[in-house]
Formats: structure tokens, sequence, C-alpha cells
């Protein structure tokens, strides 16, 4: 009788963890970033959805401001602020989401920004969307809500300082920074393309 194989140390590879479904669903913009053609546009243009929605639903959050000949019982200025607020929330709720759904997948492939990941463009295209609203005007035009989607992919695929450094940063949170500094910059290029008249 032969003496028993001795127990040999075994790896696991990522195909043997337990798939994260709630984390590779949130990450991906629940499937978007399995698209074959450019997944960060996918992500990017559910960011515009979800602007156009946040744009679209602030007149119907102020109707019970309008009075019976139509116009506005508070100054302008609560369109834009509601806007900005709307804006803000899902910015947060996404952002906060993304860093967990991000870092989790990454983990799971092994790899620091994977293709699929597209939360983080959904992200950073709601911050370019708050270059809509100023104090003066509140646009829900597709003429700006498509000069913000170009904004913001070609702020995402150049990736001006500090956005490609902070794709060092650890897990999630490396993931979703550049796209939201991306943002930031798109927004501030709508904001002076709408001061100006374009």
């Amino acid at each position: 009788m032969s003496d028993p194989a001795p127990n040999l140390p075994t790896t696991t590879t990522s195909s043997e963890k337990r798939k994260p479904f709630v984390s590779l669903a949130m990450a991906t913009a629940f499937g978007l970033g399995y698209l074959p053609k450019a997944p960060g546009t996918w992500g990017s243009l559910a960011g515009v959805v979800l602007g156009w929605a946040a744009l679209a639903i602030t007149p119907l959050q102020l109707a019970p401001r309008i009075g019976a000949t139509g116009e506005l019982s508070n100054p302008p200025a609560s369109w834009w602020l509601q806007f900005a607020w709307n804006e803000v929330e899902l910015i947060f709720i996404i952002s906060v989401i993304g860093v967990w759904a991000a870092g989790r997948t990454a983990r799971y492939l092994q790899n620091h920004d994977p293709q699929i990941v597209v939360i983080d463009e959904v992200a950073g295209q709601l911050i370019s969307y708050l270059g809509l609203a100023t104090p003066k005007t509140f646009a829900l035009n597709w003429k700006y809500l498509l000069l913000g989607f170009i904004l913001f992919r070609v702020f995402d695929i150049w990736k001006p300082f500090p956005a490609r450094q902070a794709e060092s940063l650890p897990g999630g949170l490396g993931i979703m920074a550049d796209d939201w500094i991306a943002g930031i910059y798109a927004a501030l290029g709508l904001w002076i393309a709408r001061a100006a008249g374009l």
C-alpha cells in the first residue's frame, strides 16, 4: 500500500472565488460595462440619462410653488438650487456605491482598473452637468446635454492633471477619482460655453 499523497498548497484563482454579483452589477452599471464596444462611452450615456432626469424632475418638484398664472411664487434661483441639489444627491450616492463596487470588482478580477467597470463614468458625467445650472438660467436643452457628454469624454480620455495621478490611489477610490476630476473639468467647460452664449 502506497503512502498517501502529501498535502500540497493550492492557489485560488478568481474563477474559484465567490462571484460578487451585487458589486459587479453596480460597477458595470447593470451590464453596460459588458458591452464589447467602448463600455466607458455607454457608462457616460447612462450618466447623460440620469442628468437629464435630474433636470426634468426639478420643475415637477417645484410645481406646488407655481401659482394659477403659471408663474413661480419663489425667485427663479429656486430652480437651479433644486437642480443642483438633485445632482449632488445623485453624485454622492453613485460615488459612494462606486468606490465600494469598483474596489470589490477590481479585487475579484485581480485588475487595478477593469474595463468593465463603468460606474466611474456615470458619476463623472453627472458631475459635468453641474455646469448646466446658474442662478440666471436653467437649461433643459439637448445641445447642452450633448456638449457636456462630449466635454466629459474628452477630459476622461485626456486625463489632465491631476486626473492621471489620481488613478494611483488605492482600490475603488483610484478607479473613481480620475473621472470625478474629468467631470469637474467638463463642468467648468460647459459653464464657460454657456456664459459665452454658445
